[in-house]
């Protein structure tokens, strides 16, 4: 069995599939941060997610995405640029449109903002899911199909709607303080390699015997993942 992982430098991971791109290497914006492995999936034009899926992002708010989130198709992230004056009889931002207008470009400055965007490690966004300016997902979530995600998302919770609702967590309490602790993300990757069965399909218990330094090294595993029997 081939136990070297996969590379999260190349564009394309799948082959014959343009489709899928690694978000890491894409990249070049300064102010999105994408951890390695997340990737984003798009029949059109993947390779636009910067300017196609992130949208009114002028700064200086920063979209923070971890390490293995999965991304499906019109995944849309709007940003505070998006904002427009509320305190008055007109949303519409005049200065914009020029002329005489520009004049009062000062009533565009300093609009609140809710800060970075920023989604944890281990998270699935559904097809055609909407994330509003500042919101935090946290690590492992699911955001249902068509979400319009306006609201903080514990860890582990799943959300759908618009405005997107809390449906449930995906385990109790005690479960997820030690999902979180175990960190899975962060192993290194020859130890992910050596156990992708388990952080696929296993439970928490035996995440829990194989994770570094439990005494399941890399080459004590079998091929499925799990502690040889007489370990």
């Amino acid at each position: 069995m081939n136990q070297l992982p996969a590379d999260p430098t190349v564009l394309h991971p799948i082959p014959d599939q343009p489709r899928v791109v690694l978000l890491k290497p894409l990249v070049k914006s300064g102010l999105i941060e994408v951890g390695e492995y997340s990737y984003y999936d798009d029949p059109d034009d993947p390779t636009a997610f910067e300017t196609r899926n992130v949208l009114y992002h002028y700064g200086p708010e920063k979209l923070v995405i971890g390490k293995f989130c999965a991304l499906g198709t019109g995944v849309r992230f709007i940003m505070n640029g998006a904002n427009h004056r509320m305190d008055g009889p007109s949303t519409f931002p005049f200065p914009i449109m020029g002329g005489s207008w520009a004049a009062h470009f000062d009533l565009l400055a300093g609009l609140p903002g809710r800060g970075d965007t920023v989604v944890g490690n281990d998270v699935w966004f559904g097809y055609d899911t909407t994330v509003m300016p500042g919101v935090r997902i946290g690590h492992g979530a699911i955001i249902g199909s068509g979400a319009v995600v306006v609201d903080d998302v514990p860890d582990y919770g799943i959300v759908g709607g618009n405005p997107a609702r809390l449906i449930r967590t995906r385990y109790d309490d005690a479960d997820i303080a030690r999902l979180l602790r175990l960190a899975w993300w962060d192993w290194p990757a020859e130890h992910i390699t050596a156990h992708v069965r388990v952080i696929m399909s296993g439970t928490v218990d035996e995440l829990e015997a194989v994770a570094p330094g439990s005494g399941v090294g890399v080459q004590e595993s079998d091929d499925h993942g799990t502690p040889p029997a007489d370990l």
